[in-house]
């Protein structure tokens, strides 16, 4: 039975007939969020770089739901070609898309770039999936109740807008660029739902963040820098400090399923600094709400990535 005073995944409605796309779906977050959204009855493409960890995802998620209706769809948000060709095969196989659930990411690696020479964080969490959602949001027009959930951290509180600076090729620092593209997210979230309340979409945009959650994330960078030191230290920390995959999940599948969202809703642990516990509404920080800056950052992610959002006041032909 649901628990009416924790939200857990048992309160989730039925999802039967809904297709959801989720990136990143092959581990960590996005695998909780595939497996959970496929047992309540979704259509879930899991979005994802590597397509043998995509593959074995799937074979794990029919392990506990033999007839969960999974697919793969191989993306790498690092390429905006790779994004092009991704769109496209999905809008060649669907004719609905109820929930898009912008959740892969980097953490603190060191300076790499993109193919398209962007840094990889702020290229892969924030441009790659501002130009994600603008290929797959005219489907999701033409979806009743659709929503858009981009998953940020509470992380976003150190981020600061660096315009004069975006790529970091100035200076770099490995948490400055996390931060950065996690307050990316956010005021890319709340922009985007300013829109489509403007035009009168029934689309809504929202956003999570897990707290601290056990995942392979926290490993990558130290394991990319050839720490090996701290690539010991961070797995043996998240098992004594992290919560589970499961429960750091917990805040997108609400803000991606629960009937009490609203459009601009932040998710996130009800805990101790919200590292952890079960989901609530949160609040982030002023940064993220600054429209100015983040009408400025709108603007320019169009001019990178090539993607415009232009039809989300015009007509979508059925």
């Amino acid at each position: 039975m649901p628990d009416y005073n924790r939200w857990v995944e048992q309160n989730i409605p039925e999802q039967t007939g809904k297709v959801a796309v989720i990136t990143g779906a092959n581990s960590g977050l996005g695998f909780e969020m595939a497996k959970v959204l496929a047992q309540r009855g979704a259509r879930v493409v899991l979005a994802v770089r590597d397509a043998a960890r995509g593959e074995r995802a799937i074979a794990e998620i029919r392990r506990s739901a033999p007839a969960a209706d999974l697919a793969l769809l191989p993306l790498d948000l690092a390429s905006l070609a790779s994004i092009r060709s991704a769109a496209a095969a999905f809008l060649q196989t669907h004719d609905r898309l109820d929930l898009l659930i912008n959740n892969a990411g980097v953490m603190a690696i060191p300076r790499r770039t993109t193919a398209d020479g962007f840094e990889m964080q702020f290229g892969t969490n924030h441009l790659g999936h501002f130009a994600l959602t603008g290929l797959l949001l005219p489907l999701m027009l033409m979806t009743p109740a659709a929503r858009v959930a981009t998953m940020s951290s509470g992380l976003h509180l150190m981020g600061k807008i660096n315009f004069d600076d975006l790529q970091s090729e100035q200076g770099y620092s490995k948490w400055g660029a996390y931060g950065q593209s996690k307050l990316a997210n956010l005021l890319f979230a709340y922009e985007l739902q300013r829109r489509l309340a403007a035009a009168g979409r029934d689309v809504i945009s929202v956003a999570a963040h897990p707290g601290y959650a056990a995942t392979n994330l926290q490993a990558v960078g130290p394991e990319m820098a050839g720490s090996r030191l701290w690539a010991k230290i961070m797995p043996a920390a998240n098992r004594v400090l992290a919560q589970s995959a499961a429960m750091g999940a917990l805040p997108m599948l609400y803000a991606a399923t629960s009937p009490d969202v609203r459009g601009g809703d932040y998710l996130g642990p009800d805990g101790l600094l919200g590292q952890s516990g079960f989901p609530v509404k949160a609040q982030s920080n002023a940064r993220s709400h600054d429209q100015a800056v983040a009408s400025r950052l709108w603007a320019i992610s169009e001019q990178l990535t090539g993607s415009s959002y232009a039809f989300i006041s015009g007509q979508i032909r059925e």
